[in-house]
């Protein structure tokens, strides 16, 4: 594994687990493979404020890439390198959606501009998120005073994962790619952004055009659907161990999961010798 130059990390469920917070032993394992030259990086659907803490946890040294790939700022200089919002009249319509199956089902959505949540309620489970994504929401009386702009990111949730599914699979049936991407970052989580904003997309932006390394030199570690892209796109990638099969099945191994440090694991395995 001489040839990789460049780590990119998801966050929840990879290098972050149930503490919401980065063992010592993955940090130790990230720390070895900086001092051999390699940069790393994360890449994850998490605000970029959100995201920030981790970066500076394992000392990362590559931009952040937030929000899934709509958002990359550089925390050494605060400057934005890339920002993909989605349509506003878009997500009028997908936010229509989701008050419409609000009316018989307990779903919460969200909304991300600025680099801010912004809700219409809180309840508990908006508490939990706010107090695990460390940032504050943003209580509005109505979505649409804020949709004359285009919003980051719409994250819709709900404790039932069959019906975050079966949304999936509607909202896919109603837009095109070319309009929306749509994906999964856990069981309990809708997440949709702007046509062709992904973490693939955005790590080689990032890799490629900024930093002017190849796919070959890039090694990515994910757990989710939306890991998918990323971990499609680099010349090798690493499936968590509880991943979905559909992810492991495209990934050029397999790991241990978050809770038994599966990251430091393959770093041991494969990047340290």
């Amino acid at each position: 594994m001489k040839n990789i130059k460049v780590l990119i990390l998801d966050i929840d469920g990879t290098i972050s687990g149930k503490s919401n917070h980065v063992n010592d032993r993955v940090k130790k394992a990230i720390n070895q493979v900086k001092n051999r030259g390699i940069k790393v990086g994360l890449a994850t659907g998490r605000m970029y404020s959100s995201a920030l803490r981790f970066h500076e946890e394992i000392e990362a040294n590559l931009p952040i890439i937030g929000y899934n790939g709509a958002w990359i700022q550089n925390p050494e200089t605060s400057e934005i390198l890339l920002h993909k919002p989605v349509n506003h009249n878009i997500a009028k319509e997908i936010i229509s959606y989701f008050k419409d199956k609000q009316i018989e089902h307990d779903i919460e959505i969200h909304l991300y501009f600025d680099d801010k949540l912004y809700v219409e309620k809180i309840t508990k489970n908006t508490e939990y998120y706010v107090d695990r994504s460390g940032t504050p929401a943003n209580l509005v009386e109505n979505f649409n005073s804020l949709l004359q702009e285009n919003p980051t990111k719409i994250l819709a949730s709900s404790l039932d994962s069959d019906l975050i599914t079966q949304m999936l699979t509607e909202l896919k049936n109603i837009y095109h790619e070319e309009e929306v991407f749509l994906t999964q970052s856990n069981p309990i989580y809708l997440e949709v952004t702007d046509t062709g904003v992904n973490k693939g997309m955005a790590v080689q932006y990032l890799t490629e055009k900024i930093l002017g390394y190849s796919r070959a030199e890039i090694m990515t570690i994910g757990d989710n659907f939306n890991d998918l892209t990323m971990l499609k796109y680099a010349g090798f990638s690493v499936a968590m161990g509880d991943a979905p099969q559909e992810v492991k099945d495209i990934t050029s191994t397999v790991t241990q999961d978050v809770e038994n440090d599966g990251v430091a694991h393959v770093i041991d395995r494969l990047l340290i010798e």
